[in-house]
């Protein structure tokens, strides 16, 4: 019996299997605090270009090795019609780096013009099959998915970047045009789900 209630635990636990290119974003409706205090939604944040959903934290060195150019990317093409979402699914309790107080001080550090909230519970990050941070999922007008996986392709150094996926599905989203590199690996720390 109590192998079974472990197993069960660890079953719910798992996140879902990714999402597939084509399919719409699960929990959109779900309603999570920002770093301004407010409540905000997938579904409330889309815009009329796409939408870019990130998870990330503030611990992992994979998140802030890519910070500034998701900042970057997301306050410019928040300003062109897609809205964005930085979103932090780690249990504080593994981290307290990644805790209320730490998402407000590195918004603040990065001048996010775009929401960073917290996906408490982790049921979002969950429901997106997201494992690492930080990892990306950029819908397009029609709320597809039409690009998951990584920032770049050299998290180290910003200016030997050689593949820049996210920014060039970006460009592409904007323009109304199909994203070339639709898939790539998320590299990162593992997402430090709230247990159930």
């Amino acid at each position: 019996m109590r192998l079974r209630l472990v197993l069960a635990a660890m079953l719910f636990a798992t996140p879902a299997a990714a999402l597939d290119l084509g399919a719409t974003a699960p929990k959109a409706g779900a309603k999570m605090k920002g770093v301004d205090g407010r409540e905000v939604s997938i579904a409330e944040i889309a815009g009329k270009q796409g939408t870019l959903v990130v998870f990330t934290c503030n611990h992992c060195p994979w998140a802030k090795a890519w910070e500034q150019r998701i900042a970057t990317l997301g306050n410019t093409y928040a300003a062109r019609g897609v809205g964005v979402i930085a979103i932090n699914a780690n249990d504080p309790k593994e981290h307290a780096d990644d805790g209320y107080d730490g998402m407000v001080e590195r918004s603040k550090a990065l001048g996010l013009k775009f929401p960073y909230v917290v996906d408490n519970g982790s049921t979002v990050a969950r429901a997106f099959g997201a494992e690492r941070t930080p990892e990306a999922f950029l819908f397009d007008a029609q709320g597809k998915l039409v690009y998951h996986g990584t920032i770049d392709d050299n998290a180290e150094h910003a200016d030997q970047v050689k593949e820049a996926y996210l920014a060039n599905a970006l460009a592409a989203v904007a323009a109304g045009k199909p994203v070339e590199v639709k898939e790539t690996k998320a590299l990162g720390c593992s997402i430090k789900y709230y247990e159930s």
